[in-house]
């Protein structure tokens, strides 16, 4: 059973998207929040595995609530689910911790399935997201040691870029191997080669930095 914490200033939302999730008997609604200052009194109560943040919302926002929630309980996973695709929101939140990105139109399946492949710490983009964000450079204040990072893509072979931009795009490895015809062994290895020569210590990370520079060439 996975324990999800809903956080939504519009209770209809959450009342909407609290059905739709608790059809399907691995997901139980522990708990809803209407502002990021209840996501941390309610994610220290409850302990909840994922947390389904929107972000802009009165009091504490969902870029703040994440960052807090990230910081003092790493078990516990944040994705947030929102309805502006704007590239500093998506930017902001990955640099604050969040495991991923949805729009409110992803289909149910999509969802169910970006809470999953979270657990297992994956990273997840709506599609059309990172797309957005690499058509305008990413400034930041952000003392994030990742900000303002210079990627040389260039380095990487094209079999590896062609893999970062699947990562960018939240696949998991195993569609990563059945897009490229490879096998996972062999996605691991080369996502293994991407990090050591990049200098980045995870996946999250490459993400982050990918949107903060420039999209690797196909």
């Amino acid at each position: 059973m996975i324990r999800l914490l809903l956080v939504d200033d519009q209770s209809l939302v959450r009342r909407g998207l609290k059905a739709l999730l608790e059809t399907d008997a691995e997901f139980a609604v522990v708990g809803e929040g209407s502002n990021g200052q209840e996501a941390v009194e309610l994610v220290e109560q409850l302990q909840p595995d994922v947390v389904l943040m929107d972000v802009q919302m009165p009091i504490v926002d969902g870029v703040a609530g994440t960052r807090e929630i990230c910081q003092r309980f790493p078990k516990t996973r944040v994705l947030v689910l929102t309805t502006f695709p704007n590239q500093e929101y998506v930017t902001q939140a990955l640099q604050m911790g969040a495991a991923g990105y949805l729009l409110k139109n992803t289909p149910f399946e999509e969802l169910a399935q970006a809470i999953h492949l979270v657990l297992k710490g994956y990273t997840q983009i709506g599609p059309g997201l990172s797309s957005a964000v690499f058509q305008q450079p990413m400034t930041s204040n952000s003392a994030d040691p990742t900000t303002d990072y210079n990627v040389d893509w260039q380095q990487l072979t094209p079999r590896e870029q062609d893999i970062v931009n699947w990562i960018v795009q939240g696949a998991s490895n195993r569609e990563i191997a059945q897009a490229l015809y490879i096998s996972e062994k062999t996605v691991k290895n080369n996502v293994t080669n991407i990090l050591n020569r990049l200098n980045l210590r995870s996946r999250t990370q490459l993400v982050i930095v990918a949107l903060q520079t420039s999209k690797p060439k196909k």
